[in-house]
C-alpha cells in the first residue's frame, strides 16, 4: 500500500500525536545513525519530550558531550555560521517566495508584451496604450530585433564561407583543365631485342656466307676445268641470288 502524503500541522489527538512522537523519534534516531555512518562525520542527536523525565540522546551522553564540547571550542563566527531560529528561517523563506514571485512577473509581463506585438502587427491599435505598455512593448520588439540581425549575420557568413569554397574549387578545376598537357614520351628501345635481332641476322649471314663457300667451290672448279663454258649469265647468277636472299631476310638493314 502507497504512503499517503501526511499534513504537516499541529495533531489536536494526545493519543495519535505521542504514538506519532515515538515513531518519528525512532525514524530520526535511525536517519542520524546513516548519516554518520554513510558521510564520516560527527553527529548526535537529543530530543526532550513531555512524555518522558530524562531527554533521549544518541549515540550516546559521552558522545553527545565530545560533540558539544568539540561544537563550544569553534570560533563564535563558525557557530553562528549557518545556525538559524524560527524567526530568521521565516523570513528567508519570505525572501525565497518574494524572489520567485518577481521572476514570475517578469515571464508574465514578456509573454503579454510578445502577444501583444503580435496583435498589432495584424492591424491592432496602439492608441488605448499607456506609456509603460508602450515601453515594455518596444524594449520587446528590439530584443527580437536583435534576434532577427544576429541570424540574419550568421546566414549570410554562411553563405559566403560556401560561396568562397566553392569558388576556390571551380578555379583548381579550371586551372587543371588549362594547364598543358605535357608531350608523349616515346618508349626506350628495348636492347636486348636488338640484340637478339642482331644476333639472328649474324646467324643468318653467317650461314649464308657458309653455304656460298659450300656452292662456290664446285662452281670455281668448273671454271678451271678446261670443258667450262664462258656464259656470262652463268658466271653472275650465283651473286645476284645469294645477295637478294640475304637482304630480304633482315628487315633492319637498309
Amino acid at each position: 500500500m502507497a504512503r499517503r502524503k501526511v499534513k504537516l500541522c499541529y495533531i489536536a489527538n494526545d493519543s495519535t500525536r505521542k504514538v506519532t512522537f515515538k515513531k518519528r523519534k525512532k525514524g530520526l534516531f535511525k536517519k542520524v545513525s546513516e548519516l554518520s555512518t554513510l558521510c564520516g562525520i560527527d553527529a548526535c542527536a537529543v530530543v526532550y519530550s513531555p512524555y518522558e523525565n530524562q531527554p533521549d540522546v544518541w549515540p550516546s551522553h559521552l558522545g553527545v558531550q565530545r560533540i558539544v564540547s568539540q561544537f563550544k571550542g569553534m570560533p563564535e563566527m563558525e557557530q553562528s555560521k549557518r545556525m538559524v531560529d524560527q524567526d530568521s528561517f521565516l523570513r528567508q523563506r519570505i525572501m525565497k517566495s518574494n524572489d520567485q514571485l518577481i521572476k514570475q512577473m517578469k515571464d508574465n509581463r514578456k509573454q503579454e508584451m510578445t502577444a501583444l506585438m503580435f496583435e498589432t502587427l495584424v492591424g491592432r491599435s496602439l492608441h488605448p496604450l499607456n506609456m509603460m505598455d508602450l515601453n515594455d512593448l518596444g524594449w520587446t520588439i528590439e530584443h527580437y530585433l536583435k534576434d532577427i540581425y544576429k541570424y540574419q549575420s550568421n546566414t549570410n557568413n554562411r553563405m559566403t564561407m560556401a560561396a568562397g569554397s566553392s569558388s576556390s574549387s571551380a578555379a583548381a578545376t579550371a586551372a587543371a583543365l588549362l594547364a598543358p598537357t605535357p608531350p608523349p614520351q616515346a618508349p626506350a628501345p628495348n636492347h636486348s631485342v636488338m640484340r637478339t635481332v642482331g644476333e639472328s641476322s649474324q646467324a643468318a649471314a653467317s650461314s649464308s656466307g657458309g653455304i656460298d663457300q659450300t656452292e662456290k667451290q664446285p662452281w670455281f672448279m668448273n671454271l678451271m676445268s678446261p670443258e667450262a663454258s664462258f656464259n656470262g649469265d652463268d658466271l653472275m647468277l650465283p651473286f645476284r641470288d645469294t645477295c637478294h636472299t640475304t637482304h630480304q631476310s633482315n628487315n633492319f638493314l637498309p
